[in-house]
């Protein structure tokens, strides 16, 4: 028996193809509340996020999956306060102050400047000036989370 989590990303599968949107979670909770937050490398606008859930919408409905059309769908993107979960989130803010928090639950803020499959490299700045910028090499395996820094 599938799954109605995998029929919503087969479904999905199509919609997203040729395109930079990318699937970074997808629930669904026991009241059939599909929540689906996407990324783009273009940057995931309002205009994907109606798109991608109209036609969504219609693809769940057309399949039946859910008696009745007894379910809803909420398309976003997951927020400029969640956490990076995956390595392509990392790839797309290169360039761009992050902060890292450990295993250890030590936090490390500096600018994202490399990410390979199992490290990130940040270039921390000083905090006095008699000190050097430093590249701090942080192993994905040893990240309890990270964030993106709001600037304006």
């Amino acid at each position: 028996m599938v799954l109605p989590i995998e029929h919503i990303t087969n479904l999905l599968a199509p919609l997203l193809e040729g395109t930079d949107i990318f699937v970074v979670s997808l629930k669904i909770k026991p009241t059939n509340n599909i929540k689906l937050y996407l990324e783009a490398d273009s940057g995931f606008t309002v205009e994907k996020s109606i798109s991608i859930n109209r036609r969504l919408a219609r693809a769940i409905e057309a399949t039946g999956i859910f008696p009745e059309g007894d379910f809803s769908l909420e398309v976003s993107s997951p927020g400029l306060d969640a956490p990076l979960v995956l390595h392509r989130q990392y790839v797309k803010n290169i360039g761009k102050t992050v902060s890292v928090t450990d295993n250890n639950d030590v936090v490390v803020t500096g600018v994202l400047t490399e990410v390979n499959p199992e490290a990130i490299t940040l270039s921390v700045k000083p905090v006095s000036k008699k000190e050097v910028v430093v590249n701090k090499e942080i192993s994905f395996n040893n990240i309890k989370k990270t964030i993106v820094e709001i600037s304006f």
